[in-house]
């Protein structure tokens, strides 16, 4: 077999006294193995690389992949993900400085309005490790299912207006007694499931049972505050059944004056209740 001819189209543009028959994909020069690149297709040489790392588009920073992400993905929980997160951060907390930040974390009735940071802040405290389990178990199973069909602004409202209606339901039928933990706004999502399930055709026994189930264990089971389980369920159902009908963009002004007016009801509740 004869040798192929010296000819310089076969020496590396590089490197003139290194023989080679690899051509770069993109620009066609060719080049010797230490010059060359693997690429998808074929090989490239040292300039090519260059322009291309050149011209490759700047990744974004970590902070704004992240909200593009979001941005993408709409029926991502994040609301479910950060109550979970304030509940597990505020238990840590009760943990270290004990019952003096606890004490001022719950709710008691007589100190609704000189305290009001006690109707929010009950919702996000806990008894103890199972209290918390239960409840953050709950919340993301139904919270992951719900915050999606509602958007997040109207699912936040709603876990904080069913809390709301647990303690107002807690003033009526268990004034003085303090009260801590996000099942009545748990109960109030509950609400909420039934509510969408039987508004939108579906088969609401399932539901039902669930809420049921929880109804007795709090009535049988000590230490459980079901009249808090009552007033969250009833403010959700009550708010959800207003979502559901007033939908579409036009009327979003009535679904702000319809939290607030719940709101402003409840708090009324609890009022006449302190007063009786």
């Amino acid at each position: 077999m004869s040798d192929a001819p010296d000819d310089r189209d076969n020496f590396c543009y590089r490197h003139p006294d290194r023989q080679s028959y690899i051509l770069c994909q993109r620009c066609g020069r060719t080049i010797c193995p230490q010059c060359s690149t693997q690429a998808a297709v074929g090989v490239h040489c040292p300039e090519c690389v260059k322009e291309a790392k050149a011209n490759r588009p700047r990744r974004p920073p970590v902070s704004i992949r992240a909200a593009r992400s979001l941005r993408n993905n709409p029926d991502r929980p994040i609301v479910t993900y950060a109550i979970m997160a304030i509940c597990i951060a505020v238990f840590g907390a009760q943990l270290i400085f004990g019952s003096a930040l606890t004490s001022w974390l719950v709710y008691f009735s007589p100190a609704t309005f000189s305290q009001p940071w006690r109707l929010v802040t009950s919702e996000v405290a806990h008894g103890g490790p199972f209290h918390l389990l239960t409840n953050m178990f709950s919340l993301f199973i139904i919270g992951r299912m719900l915050e999606p069909a509602l958007g997040r602004i109207r699912f936040l409202a709603l876990f904080v207006i069913s809390g709301i209606g647990g303690a107002a339901a807690v003033a009526v039928l268990l004034p003085w007694v303090p009260v801590l933990g996000a099942s009545g706004a748990i109960f109030g999502m509950l609400g909420a499931l039934l509510v969408l399930i039987r508004r939108f055709g579906g088969n609401a026994t399932q539901i039902m049972v669930v809420v049921g189930i929880n109804l007795v264990i709090g009535f049988v089971l000590p230490n459980i505050a079901w009249q808090a389980h009552i007033g969250g369920f009833i403010a959700g159902a009550a708010l959800t059944a207003i979502f559901v009908r007033t939908r579409s963009a036009k009327q979003r002004p009535v679904q702000v004056i319809a939290a607030v007016g719940i709101v402003v009801v409840l708090l009324a509740i609890i009022a006449v209740a302190q007063r009786i």
